[in-house]
């Protein structure tokens, strides 16, 4: 059985039947996914990279164990390598001053007549041809050692992790940035939200998880409270602080703009250092950051997203995340982790990525069923 991204768009709990057919299937199975939860009811993993494939045995969770590993034993490799290397140079330094000083000897010694001169260019000669050959051999010995310490860094994998600090986007604990009730929305003659309508309040800096099966209206809710959508009744008080609503379909950007011109759109009055700073904060470093939006990949339209909005005059005190990690890869869900861990705001995500949602410190979850937004448990505590 062949199966390529399963779980994408699928709900939560489309995704746990799936995991139940799976686990009964005593086929062979061979699954394409970033879904970690998925990957963790594997028995082997295979890492397809730069036309290299690795295999490993034991599920996703035995994988990040042994990249670690890995890692951690060619940080141990490269560190011992850059010492060999210093070592090497130091010595090569050191024999190069001993043959000097026996160079010297010689015509120090013809100077003051205490040898003839033909000794003391036999002297010469000699040290000479000794420095030549310690030269080759500490020569050979260092090249070894650079050699070493490429063959060490290659080990390494690059480091793709975001980590970074935004101070501009803390808000106070309990101050209210969004406050709704009784919202309609129709669409047709059916009303979306059932009885009285919705209630929700956010208040800084809550970490909140809006799930529910696909249709409910959980994008929607996320429309309203952004103000992108009107709803066709409702009181709303939204705080001064700005709110942030990032998309499916990840369209924020303008496609022709570079990133750098979108992050001065986005924060016009901060350096242009500081803005490349940021952005090679998320990752576009040198000539990235003046790549166009439109030849970007979907992680890197996210990066650059997530660079305008978090480093936005001013800053959002409320980000909204309509299923960031759809169609996104492994490198660039873990970054999208790491921007949302250093995000001081409040935040309300829609994912059925239940790894995620773990990652991000989720501390509040609701879950909309039937027209009703219900406050829930986390999944563990249900």
């Amino acid at each position: 059985l062949l199966l390529d991204e399963p779980t994408n768009n699928l709900d939560l709990d489309a995704r746990h039947r799936l995991y139940q057919v799976l686990e009964s299937w005593n086929g062979c199975l061979l699954v394409v996914s970033h879904d970690r939860a998925l990957l963790d009811r594997m028995d082997g993993i295979a890492e397809l990279d730069a036309g290299d494939m690795r295999w490993y045995g034991g599920n996703y969770t035995d994988y990040e164990e042994a990249v670690r590993g890995e890692q951690e034993t060619a940080e141990k490799n490269i560190r011992s390598a850059e010492q060999q290397v210093k070592r090497e140079k130091r010595e090569m330094q050191q024999a190069r001053e001993r043959a000097a000083r026996r160079a010297g000897v010689g015509a120090r010694a013809a100077a003051k007549g205490s040898i003839s001169k033909m000794a003391a260019g036999t002297l010469k000669r000699r040290a000479q041809e000794s420095a030549a050959k310690a030269n080759d051999t500490h020569g050979q010995r260092l090249a070894d050692a650079k050699t070493r310490l490429d063959e060490a860094s290659r080990q390494l994998r690059d480091d793709r992790r975001i980590s970074l600090e935004l101070p501009d986007t803390n808000v106070p604990a309990g101050r209210t940035v969004f406050l709704g009730e009784g919202i309609h929305v129709r669409y047709g003659e059916r009303d979306l939200f059932a009885g009285d309508g919705v209630s929700l309040t956010i208040r800084g800096p809550e970490r909140i998880a809006l799930t529910g099966r696909n249709g409910v209206g959980k994008s929607t809710l996320l429309r309203v409270i952004s103000g992108e959508l009107e709803a066709e009744q409702g009181e709303f008080k939204r705080a001064d602080g700005r709110i942030a609503y990032l998309s499916q379909r990840l369209d924020t950007l303008p496609l022709d703009r570079t990133v750098a011109q979108c992050m001065a759109d986005y924060a016009p009055h901060k350096p242009e250092a500081e803005r490349l700073t940021l952005l090679a904060r998320f990752l576009f470093r040198g000539t990235a950051a003046h790549l166009p939006v439109r030849a970007l990949s979907g992680g890197e339209r996210l990066r650059a997203t997530l660079a305008c909005v978090l480093g936005a005059e001013p800053a959002p005190q409320l980000l909204l995340l309509d299923e960031p990690t759809n169609n996104l890869d492994l490198d660039s869900v873990e970054q999208l982790e790491g921007a949302l861990n250093s995000y001081e705001g409040a935040f309300v995500v829609v994912s059925h990525d239940e790894r995620f949602v773990k990652e991000i410190g989720v501390n509040r979850w609701l879950r909309m069923a039937d027209g009703r937004l219900q406050e829930t448990g986390a999944p563990d505590d249900e």
